[in-house]
């Protein structure tokens, strides 16, 4: 390792400090709970730009935070004092069909990578939301509905450009391949999130996809909720590897979204028969481009979703079937929800995520079933104390039931959230942080302490 002091660094990029007037807006994150106020916020366009921007914040003993589509759901990716260094500028992507691999600077949005890529036919495994970073969510795992067929994002990452500590106070670009500092690209499969280092690029395995079929089924209010829950559960993370689909039960009814690749909307009906037979749903299928079908899904820029400002969620992998009265439970709280946006989210595993990439991954959810959460979005301070104590109730009460949890939407407060998040991998993890950032430059509220 280099030891001794660097040269006295300047900040580079698009440098934003408090007397900036585009500081209110450079400063605000997506989820609204959270307000900080930053010492200064570097834009990097360059690697160089965040070499320099670690380096000045190690020389100058400054907290420092990695940050790029501001969706950190417990706002971890801002600091008040410190410096936040945001990657979101750096965008790009330079697609190679011929090895079936894309590289994309790290501020590329899911949606942005879908667009580029959905342009010359072709599909990266990304999380649902467009506007979420594809670097956040590729480095705590990547769950979306490409993900049965083809696994998660941070399944399909063969290398990173990552700036690392280096010496007493400076910074450098290492990769992180096969061949280079292959445990720290497995550790950026499922713990990368501001633990070891800022990934200025990524280099996934892209997919052939030309076509998917979606499918839309609603069930108003809860009258078929256990039955739909229990089909979907059992069906959900054993069907064809191509049917990714979401349970998404709101305040006054039950969603169905199914994602088929490559196949037609006679087929995916055919495949979920067992869910739409219960009751008498509501069924829209079409078929489309997945680049469109992605845009599909994504919330109306008027609705309730867009309008609020707050937001909490908890996290939870479900590994057995849910008995009857884990779903009553959901019913009982949803029929109380603190809003029209309150729901809980289930989002279909099994498949491809069964087996780990080669080179494996610090993932640690591989037999979950299904990923579930309850979340909550409102707007104005005076439903924050009901809204935050109803998650809180709603995930406790299905604690005897679920099993771990997922880093993307971290529980903060949570006893044992290195082994909710990581289980048996978190030892190795803390090693390879003591290899990589031995000062614990990297580091907040759950981040992963050296060895």
């Amino acid at each position: 390792m280099t030891t001794g002091k660097s040269l006295p660094a300047q900040l580079t990029g698009r440098v934003i400090h408090p007397d900036s007037p585009a500081y209110t807006k450079a400063r605000t994150d997506w989820d609204g709970l959270y307000r900080s106020y930053p010492l200064v916020i570097v834009f990097a366009n360059t690697t160089e730009d965040v070499v320099n921007a670690i380096t000045w914040a190690r020389q100058n003993d400054v907290a420092l935070r990695a940050r790029s589509g501001r969706h950190s759901l417990a706002g971890w990716s801002n600091v008040s004092d410190g410096i936040v260094i945001d990657v979101s500028e750096m965008k790009s992507a330079r697609l190679d069909p011929a090895s079936r691999t894309v590289t994309v600077g790290a501020g590329l949005t899911q949606g942005e990578a879908v667009t580029a890529l959905g342009e010359e036919g072709f599909a990266v495994a990304t999380g649902g939301e467009a506007t979420v970073g594809l670097a956040g969510a590729t480095l705590g795992g990547g769950l979306g509905f490409l993900t049965r067929n083809f696994g998660m994002a941070c399944d399909n990452l063969m290398a990173a450009e990552v700036v690392v500590p280096s010496g007493d106070d400076g910074a450098k670009a290492i990769m992180a391949d096969e061949h280079n500092n292959s445990d720290l690209l497995w550790a950026l499969r499922g713990a990368g999130n501001g633990n070891f280092g800022i990934v200025t690029s990524f280099t996934y395995r892209m997919h052939p996809l030309k076509q998917v079929s979606l499918l839309e089924a609603r069930w108003n209010g809860f009258e078929d909720l256990r039955g739909v829950f229990d089909a979907w559960q059992r069906q959900a993370p054993a069907t064809d590897s191509r049917l990714s689909s979401v349970l998404d039960i709101g305040p006054d009814g039950i969603d169905l979204l199914a994602v088929l690749q490559s196949g037609s909307p006679a087929e995916v009906k055919e495949l979920l028969a067992p869910v739409l037979s219960v009751g008498k749903p509501d069924v829209s299928i079409q078929a489309g481009s997945w680049a469109d079908t992605f845009a599909r899904l994504q919330p109306p820029s008027k609705s309730a979703v867009e309008k609020a400002k707050n937001w909490k969620f908890f996290s939870q992998f479900v590994t057995e079937p849910y008995p009857a009265e884990a779903i009553d439970i959901v019913g009982k709280f949803m029929k109380n929800a603190p809003s029209e946006v309150s729901d809980y989210f289930c989002s279909s595993l099994g498949g491809a995520v069964k087996k780990a990439p080669p080179g494996g991954s610090a993932f640690a959810h591989r037999d979950a079933l299904f990923y579930a959460e309850p979340g909550a979005g409102w707007s104005g301070d005076a439903i924050t104390p009901r809204a935050q104590a109803w998650v809180a109730e709603f995930s406790q009460a299905l604690r005897p039931y679920v099993n771990g949890a997922y880093v993307n939407v971290p529980n903060p407060g949570m006893v044992g959230w290195e082994t909710a998040y990581w289980g048996d991998h978190y030892p190795r993890l803390r090693e390879i942080k003591a290899k990589y950032d031995p000062d614990n430059v990297f580091q907040y509220e759950q981040s992963i302490p050296p060895a």
